[in-house]
């Protein structure tokens, strides 16, 4: 199991904006879909990591509880399917359905959104407010595959409490851990 950590990104770097398919749905989706967003939660994660099956139950009760407190949250997939047909399209669906992801679950076939992102690894957190400027990037929780620690998602909440609150986010954010992004060979 890889263990690569996020990019952290500058603050205040600007949120790229995408448009992208939704297997569960069949719609595309963009950050212009969410005008009324209190902020946007980019979440790059896919089927297959041990990294993400750790969190995925309470990263969909992050998703549906902060959605009803006027965040987007929207996960986008961005791994090689030809190399790791378990995080293709039909599959992310049956993920969605099973974990319970009320959120847009995409996929970013080309890889372009990541790249964007300068998303590293499974999973990667990016929060931005609501005028798109990067106000967190990082870790869910601590917690890893291996580890005692419970999943709880307190790093992501404190950031996403404190921006609903118009408090300054915790300055003190960690890089995410997780798999690398499946790349297609160049």
């Amino acid at each position: 199991m890889a263990r690569t950590p996020s990019v952290m990104l500058e603050l205040g770097t600007p949120a790229p904006n995408f448009r992208l398919p939704d297997p569960s749905t069949g719609k595309t989706i963009s950050l212009d879909d969410f005008p009324d967003a209190k902020g946007f939660v980019i979440a790059f994660i896919c089927n297959h990591c041990p990294f993400v099956q750790l969190i995925r139950h309470e990263f969909a009760r992050f998703g549906r509880e902060y959605t009803r407190k006027g965040l987007a949250v929207i996960a986008i997939n961005s791994n090689d399917v030809e190399n790791y047909p378990e995080d293709s399209p039909e599959h992310m669906k049956d993920e969605a359905r099973r974990f319970g992801y009320t959120f847009p679950y995409l996929f970013d076939e080309d890889q372009s959104v990541a790249r964007a992102y300068q998303a590293a690894c499974t999973p990667d957190f990016f929060m931005f407010d609501a005028d798109r400027k990067l106000v967190y990037r990082g870790q869910f929780d601590s917690c890893r595959p291996g580890s005692d620690l419970p999943v709880t998602g307190e790093d992501l909440r404190a950031a996403a409490n404190a921006l609903l609150a118009g408090q300054p986010i915790p300055e003190d954010q960690k890089p995410s851990l997780g798999c690398n992004i499946k790349w297609k060979p160049e």
